[in-house]
Order: structure tokens, then C-alpha cells, then sequence
């Protein structure tokens, strides 16, 4: 292996870093790519750079550039889910989605703004949206009891927390300890409309 391929400085030594590992690190630089340049205009050349890996090392790891975003979205929603959950909507479901979007900001972006946007990898981001719309409305139900008005709700409540979380990474991460308590408040404003009766 050359010391461009191994991502050295030429005339270093080279040390080969274990496969795992230079697999994170070029998801790493992926992700950051992609979020800043969306994935039509992302190069795989470009990605290669950020890793400070060859073409020839990122071939090795992934056979395609949709391959790579794939796992990139992959690795996101693994760790959202992790944080998350996957089967209720609760109290700690916004201060996890904030740890999980602080954690990786580009990842949480890309799978919640940018890769709905991408017609090859739609149906992942349907998927996600589906599950979670689910879980919210099942969480909803027994909350504001009208079906109409709790899929109202759902919808609102899961645009209302993914576009908050957003928003605050976008507005610099503002007061993190109270930033849970402001979208939950946005969002009980949203399950308190749909269970108002109005006259």
C-alpha cells in the first residue's frame, strides 16, 4: 500500500489502519460532505479528500457513491434509533432526539432535511417517517381521542420536532439545557389544540 492510499503524508511511514475503523472514518467524512454539498454534487474525489483516503481505499469499502450515502443514512438512523427508541412517544423523546442530533449534527440533517430530497433514497426516509408516524399516533390516541384530530396532530408533532431540532442546530444550539422544554412546549401546544373543544 502506497502512502496515498493508506491517507499518510508522502516519505511517512504507513500504517495501516484496521478495516473498521477506516470505514468509520471515511462514513465520518462522507457525512460531512454530503451534508455540505448534497449528494449529486458530492464526488466521490471529494469525499476521498476529506477522509484523506485514496479512491483506491474508498473502493475497497464501498462500490458506489449510493452505496456510501446509503450507509451514511444507515449509520444515522442506527443512531437515532438508538437514542430514541422505537416504541413509544415520550417524555424523553425530544431530549434524545436533541443528544442524538448534538451528537451528529450532519447526520441528523441529512436523514430529516436532504435525503427526502434524493428520489434514490426516498424510500428510506419514507420508511423512517412512517415508523415514526406510527408511534406518535399511537402515543396521541389515547391523548386527544378524535382520530381525525390525532392524525392531525401526528403529523404536526413529528414536522414540529424534527424541523425544532433542526432549527436549533441551524440557530447555534442556543441554551441546551432548556432546549428540550421549549419544543416539548411547542408540541404540547400542538396536542392541546387537537384535544380543544372549540365554541
Amino acid at each position: 500500500m502506497s502512502a496515498a492510499e493508506s491517507g499518510a503524508e508522502p516519505g511517512a511511514p504507513v500504517r495501516r489502519m484496521p478495516r473498521a475503523q477506516r470505514r468509520e472514518q471515511i462514513l465520518d467524512a462522507a457525512t460531512r460532505a454530503f451534508a455540505r454539498s448534497g449528494f449529486a454534487d458530492t464526488s466521490l474525489d471529494a469525499i476521498a479528500v476529506e477522509a484523506a483516503v485514496s479512491r483506491v481505499v474508498l473502493y475497497r469499502h464501498f462500490d458506489s457513491k449510493a452505496a456510501l450515502y446509503r450507509a451514511v443514512l444507515d449509520r444515522a438512523c442506527a443512531r437515532l434509533t438508538e437514542r430514541v427508541g422505537i416504541d413509544d412517544f415520550t417524555d424523553r423523546s425530544i431530549p434524545a432526539m436533541l443528544d442524538a442530533a448534538s451528537d451528529d449534527p450532519d447526520g441528523f440533517r441529512l436523514l430529516f432535511r436532504y435525503a427526502a430530497r434524493e428520489p434514490e433514497f426516498r424510500e428510506l426516509t419514507d420508511s423512517l417517517a412512517a415508523d415514526s408516524a406510527e408511534i406518535t399516533y399511537r402515543s396521541l390516541a389515547a391523548l386527544i381521542g378524535d382520530e381525525g384530530w390525532t392524525r392531525w396532530a401526528t403529523q404536526v408533532v413529528l414536522t414540529l420536532a424534527t424541523e425544532g431540532v433542526i432549527a436549533w442546530l441551524d440557530a447555534g444550539r442556543p441554551d441546551p439545557d432548556q432546549a428540550a422544554r421549549r419544543i416539548s412546549a411547542a408540541i404540547d401546544g400542538v396536542i392541546d389544540a387537537a384535544r380543544r373543544r372549540l365554541d
